[in-house]
């Protein structure tokens, strides 16, 4: 059978911590569907549109992924792509609290066939938020080495013109 597995976030932006899950986790499943997740819930800096060129840009080199957006409830968007897995990423035990409770409400929801699996980052990686990557590049820090290097082009040039 094959494998159709579904990452999801916001990612505003992309940071080297979902970089190194996406590329783990393409290695284990046939394909990969990087969702970006419109939230309205959520202030983001980058457009949908920006954030999607942002993260294929940065994934060119993995075949098996692909990129694509929607809103709305993440199971009923799983069960209509026929999904097999849905990844998540772990950085430390706070995400695992919230995590566990979203994986646990949303096995009631999708199909039967439907698992969910977590992954933990790499732990150079664990201390990284989008939030604070934004957050530190506006004050003028430095953000190489956290995020891909195509993503610190496009926060320059799209925030500079914010």
């Amino acid at each position: 059978m094959k494998t159709k597995a579904l990452y999801t976030g916001s990612f505003d932006p992309l940071t080297n911590g979902h970089l190194n899950i996406i590329e783990r986790a393409a290695k284990l499943y046939d394909e990969l569907t990087i969702g970006i997740i419109v939230n309205p819930s959520k202030k983001c800096v980058f457009s949908l549109d920006e954030r999607k060129d942002m993260i294929e840009e940065s994934l060119r080199h993995l075949k098996n992924v692909r990129v694509d957006c929607f809103s709305g409830l993440l199971a009923r968007y799983v069960n209509a792509n026929g999904f097999n897995v849905v990844v998540r990423g772990l950085r430390a035990t706070m995400d695992f609290e919230y995590e566990i409770q979203m994986a646990q409400m949303n096995a009631r929801l999708f199909d039967e066939t439907v698992e969910t699996v977590f992954l933990m980052t790499d732990p150079k990686y664990s201390f990284i938020s989008s939030s604070m990557i934004k957050e530190v590049h506006s004050l003028g820090g430095s953000i190489e080495g956290l995020v891909p290097g195509e993503i610190i082009r496009k926060m320059d040039e799209l925030i500079g013109d914010k």
